[in-house]
């Protein structure tokens, strides 16, 4: 890479905006063990892959006045907030309640939520319990749901999805045509072959060398069970982080002669 295609490549990195994200996962049933969630990890990548950063995520039980307030905190901090779990059939199912008086509009039986509905039920169906599915924010989008057909909705910067895995995530994909995204983040990894405590001040030097990055630690226990190391690089500048791994590679190999040199002696 010549130093005008690096350069620009900073450049086009700085100017492009970063968008971010807060989850809300709605349900006593996670905080209770009961079910194990496979959404954070899911929408984590997810983001990251098309350009949005998730900051943030909140587990809350089925309590509205909780919901409400996290909901709150989250929607003035982020550009968009994800809320999984809370809206299917039962009495426990309220976190549409809790979003529309987040927002101060009523919740109304949408019609166009009705008909979703009586697609997949039938008029004989449409029971007060799937009914409660069709309650809507007012003034709220409708998220396509092509597994079950009762749909999520979009108000504000606040995108409320389902909470069964293959359900959020094909709610997911109809809305994410629609997000604003920003600059990718570029990730490096690289294996140190030694144990963190081995490179933990001079890593932080690296670290302290390049602020522009993000650089992450993280122990396994490598083929032969003994303790290992992998690092990660994250940025939004290829060039940034290219530069960053090149500290990072230089300083393990001083570390591994150092040590090298002591074991012979």
């Amino acid at each position: 890479m010549n130093e005008n295609t690096s350069v620009s490549a900073t450049a086009a990195a700085s100017a492009t905006p970063i968008v971010t994200a807060g989850l809300l996962v709605i349900g006593d049933e996670i905080l209770s063990g009961r079910t194990k969630d496979k959404n954070i990890g899911y929408l984590a990548e997810y983001l990251t892959a098309i350009g949005i950063d998730l900051r943030e995520v909140r587990l809350v039980p089925d309590i509205e006045d909780e919901i409400v307030a996290a909901l709150d905190a989250l929607r003035s901090r982020y550009t968009y907030v994800f809320t999984t779990g809370g809206i299917g059939p039962t009495h426990d199912d309220i976190t549409a309640d809790a979003v529309a008086r987040a927002f101060g509009v009523p919740l109304d039986l949408d019609p166009r939520a009705v008909a979703l509905l009586r697609e997949r039920v039938g008029e004989a169906g449409l029971n007060e319990a799937r009914l409660r599915m069709a309650r809507i924010p007012r003034g709220a989008a409708l998220v396509d749901n092509p597994v079950s057909k009762a749909p999520g909705f979009w108000i504000g910067n606040v995108i409320v999805m389902a909470g069964v895995p293959t359900i959020m995530q094909a709610m997911l994909d109809a809305v994410a045509p629609q997000l604003r995204t920003g600059a990718k983040v570029v990730s490096e990894s690289v294996r140190a072959d030694l144990r963190e405590g081995d490179i933990g001040t001079e890593l932080g030097d690296v670290a302290k060398a390049h602020p522009e990055v993000m650089i992450g630690s993280y122990p396994f226990a490598d083929e032969q069970g003994r303790p290992n190391t992998n690092l990660v690089i994250r940025g939004r500048d290829p060039a940034r982080v290219a530069a960053a791994r090149a500290a990072v590679e230089a300083m393990l190999n001083e570390v591994r002669a150092t040590l090298a040199g002591t074991s012979a002696s």
